[in-house]
């Protein structure tokens, strides 16, 4: 087929059109157009159109072109979509500007539901776990969402045996944000996996950062056992904890340990 009947000369103008709304339009509907190329010109006109979009400012236009993407995988395959896909996006994960790093982690889950897990673990959990301990506080938050919408696609034993595991890795680190992190991520995922998961992984994780030289720490482990407490099947070690940290010398810990008790 040739490439300039199919009118692509037109579609390439179209993808820097002035209007977000035109350029949002147009990568809605341009893949469609890859069962109709064929694999060559898919791989040499579409492929390369993809790729200005995806840096596009407007997040409409970035959230339409990936969740069309399956109509590209499979006319080039995810190999050859990967290959020219993940160098890009690993360059926005980790642009300068924090909002354009954000703006690629909020399209992680439509890639993940895309290629699949075999895909993600190889390819892009590498990443997630760098934005866990990017410097920027939104990045970290949004990441910690994002490992639960995660769970909810991959399945609670992926997560028990791929993700929490290299969570988990992150109460060893030296600067106290990133530990405080793993409690976030710990409320996010707490909410989607099950009473085995909360007992024999995330529970043990909280209890030991209990004792973390840092009051924010100590905390914030208050407030992320009240959300794990539904499903702990034996609360005595959570109470000793937050008996122990509700005579703690800092009085915000005493205030949240003392909040959190009334529910064991």
């Amino acid at each position: 087929i040739n490439a300039e009947y199919m009118g692509l000369p037109a579609v390439q103008k179209l993808a820097t059109d002035q209007s977000q709304h035109v350029r949002a339009a147009l990568a809605g509907v341009v893949m469609k157009l890859a069962p109709l190329l064929g694999r060559e010109h898919t791989t040499t006109q579409l492929l390369p159109l993809f790729l200005t979009l995806l840096k596009d400012d407007y997040p409409d236009v970035r959230l339409n072109l990936i969740s069309k993407l399956d109509a590209v995988n499979e006319v080039i395959g995810v190999e050859t979509l990967s290959r020219n896909l993940l160098p890009a996006v690993v360059k926005l994960a980790e642009d300068k500007q924090w909002r354009v790093r954000l703006a690629i982690i909020n399209e992680i889950p439509i890639l993940a539901a895309q290629f699949g897990v075999s895909f993600f673990d190889e390819q892009l959990m590498e990443l997630c776990m760098n934005w866990l301990s990017d410097k920027v506080y939104e990045i970290r938050l949004a990441t910690t969402e994002i490992l639960k919408r995660l769970t909810e696609l991959f399945g609670v034993e992926w997560a028990r045996s791929k993700l929490i595991p290299k969570v988990l890795q992150l109460t060893a680190n030296r600067n106290y944000l990133y530990r405080m992190t793993v409690l976030f991520a710990i409320k996010q995922m707490a909410t989607v996996v099950n009473r085995d998961i909360v007992q024999q992984q995330l529970l043990p994780a909280v209890l030991k950062l209990a004792n973390d030289p840092v009051p924010n720490i100590r905390f914030n482990c208050c407030k992320t056992l009240e959300v794990l407490l539904p499903n702990v099947t034996d609360s005595t070690p959570v109470k000793a904890t937050l008996t122990k940290l509700h005579d703690d010398p800092d009085v915000d810990v005493r205030f949240f340990a003392g909040q959190a008790l009334t529910l064991c």
